[in-house]
């Protein structure tokens, strides 16, 4: 603390905008830690639910108890999608209505698709700021670091004095910035790499769910 506070003003700033970057890193990780573990274990207990009813509409009536679910959210969408379709089927066909001349299949995909690009914005949300704070922390922190050292080789100039009692603790000073940075940017970068992993396990579970949404829709149709 003694080093932050005779450190200069720039350095001051330089440190503060570290200790913003720092703070709001650590409240990503402990939100998105809540977040996608929820994610993830409402899914398989969605997934489990889903294989042991194997009606649509059972599985839709008790949908509510995985909000968290991006896979039940996927299912809420085609099933919405699904029902639609049967509602438009029933009615007479209004001219210009282009999505009757369309597969049911490929309606219920477009539905799943768009789903999923949806799910995957959100389980995605605050984690630029995880890869901005990662790559950008270190050279915030070298900046200071470099502005102090400047200011240190400018007052030995001054001073006339070389001497380690002159050099040591402006160097010192300066060379917190970086400690600071990277204590940002290391957290920030694990923390970044650890939920862009478990999201993109997410999204491949998404892509094989909407597969075989739409295989059981095929043969859905196919036994009309």
């Amino acid at each position: 603390m003694e080093l932050v506070f005779n450190a200069g003003p720039v350095v001051k700033l330089v440190l503060l905008i570290l200790v913003y970057f720092s703070l709001v890193s650590w409240a990503i990780i402990f939100y998105k830690v809540t977040i996608i573990q929820k994610a993830i274990k409402e899914s398989d207990r969605f997934l489990d639910f889903f294989w042991e009813k194997k009606r649509f509409d059972l599985i839709g009536q008790g949908i509510k108890e995985f909000s968290s679910s991006p896979i039940a959210n996927l299912f809420r969408e085609g099933y919405h999608e699904l029902l639609q379709l049967k509602k438009k089927g029933g009615d007479s066909a209004e001219p210009g209505d282009f999505s009757l001349q369309m597969d049911t299949t490929e309606i219920v995909g477009r539905a799943l698709r768009r789903a999923t690009t949806q799910e995957t914005h959100r389980l995605e949300k605050y984690l630029t700021f995880l890869a901005t704070t990662g790559s950008t922390a270190p050279f915030i922190g070298l900046f200071g670091t470099v502005w102090g050292i400047m200011n240190a080789f400018h007052g030995i100039g001054l001073t006339g004095s070389a001497s380690l009692a002159v050099v040591a603790p402006g160097i010192s000073e300066a060379l917190i910035a970086t400690a600071i940075g990277l204590a940002a940017a290391i957290p920030a970068v694990m923390g970044y790499n650890h939920f862009l992993n478990k999201v993109n396990i997410l999204i491949g579970e998404m892509d094989n769910f909407s597969q075989e949404f739409l295989n059981i829709v095929e043969r859905m149709e196919r036994g009309k």
